[in-house]
């Protein structure tokens, strides 16, 4: 392995510098981790130039990613979705070069299937989870919402009234409600992973797991 693809083992690729890629890529930049970013876009190179390393090219062609040492990267993420046919060159691209990760942004279920298909590893729908992540936040006491595989998810919510002040040994969440409460925040002090003889307060935070219309049913308790 050469020295440029030692250096960049943690390294992410990330190719458009719209609003998902660029927050994609100032994130890892500011985390640390190597990020080489790649527009064709001469005014958003410029808009970037100063804060992320950028290069100006067209990634769709493959000729263009290879120049720029593409394949030193075990992480690509390719954030242009509102042009289908650059994502899928884009992406057939780093198939071609045998790219370790791919992610690919899509905008549609259908644009997602195609970049299945042609070998992307993982497949992101930006405005549809925000959406979703949203409507559920909105419907109840929750704060945040994660969902995972298979209808699991991960939310921060405050605590129904009738948790408020008993233990959680004493309230049985877990055996009435079927879901799982993984840590409690207590105002001005730091989480802490619950146990049976956590108390919850009426101004804690708790961190929930377990089936998705389980929490939804949990978290609209009055």
């Amino acid at each position: 392995m050469s020295e440029k693809a030692q250096s960049r083992d943690a390294g992410v690729l990330v190719i458009g510098l719209g609003r998902f890629g660029a927050a994609i890529a100032a994130t890892l930049e500011r985390l640390g981790r190597d990020v080489l970013a790649v527009e064709k876009d001469p005014a958003l190179v410029q808009q970037w130039s100063s804060r992320l390393p950028v290069v100006e090219a067209d990634a769709t062609n493959p000729e263009a990613l290879e120049q720029l040492g593409a394949e030193d990267f075990p992480v690509a993420v390719v954030g242009v979705g509102s042009y289908l046919e650059a994502s899928v060159l884009i992406t057939g691209n780093l198939v071609d070069m045998e790219m370790p990760q791919i992610w690919a942004k899509a905008i549609s279920g259908e644009h997602g299937r195609i970049l299945r298909r042609i070998g992307a590893h993982h497949v992101v729908y930006p405005e549809y989870d925000a959406g979703q992540r949203v409507a559920h936040m909105v419907s109840g006491r929750m704060l945040d919402y994660i969902e995972m595989e298979d209808g699991f998810a991960i939310v921060k919510m405050r605590p129904p009234r009738e948790t408020q002040g008993f233990t959680l040994a004493e309230s049985k969440i877990r055996q009435r409600y079927g879901i799982t409460i993984i840590g409690v925040k207590p105002p001005g002090e730091p989480f802490e992973y619950a146990t049976p003889d956590t108390r919850i307060g009426g101004d804690d935070l708790l961190i929930v797991s377990g089936d998705s219309g389980l929490l939804e049913k949990f978290a609209h308790r009055p």
